[in-house]
């Protein structure tokens, strides 16, 4: 799938409406094979993007573990180090 959409279950503070947004978008992007949709289909384009993040918020808001929440700034620097590693 695509490598910009980011896990974002069980994080503290837990993913925020513009973080699914975004996740959403990326995943229409990708269905669609386009960034910017033309005027025609801008309309369907959002509401995907609405629905599923809706979905998405409803997935996270129901799933349920017994590990502790990940820090969010020690996952960043992780993937920063993996990063620089990849293209050092």
């Amino acid at each position: 799938m695509c490598r910009n959409i980011k896990p974002l279950f069980n994080f503290d503070p837990p993913a925020t409406d513009e973080e699914i947004h975004d996740a959403a978008l990326q995943f229409v992007r990708k269905l669609s094979g386009t960034t910017k949709p033309s005027k025609r289909n801008e309309i369907a384009f959002e509401q995907a993007v609405s629905s599923i993040a809706g979905c998405a918020r409803a997935l996270l808001d129901s799933l349920e573990t017994s590990q502790p929440p990940r820090d969010r700034e020690e996952v960043a620097a992780k993937a920063r180090a993996r990063t620089a590693a990849r293209f050092a």
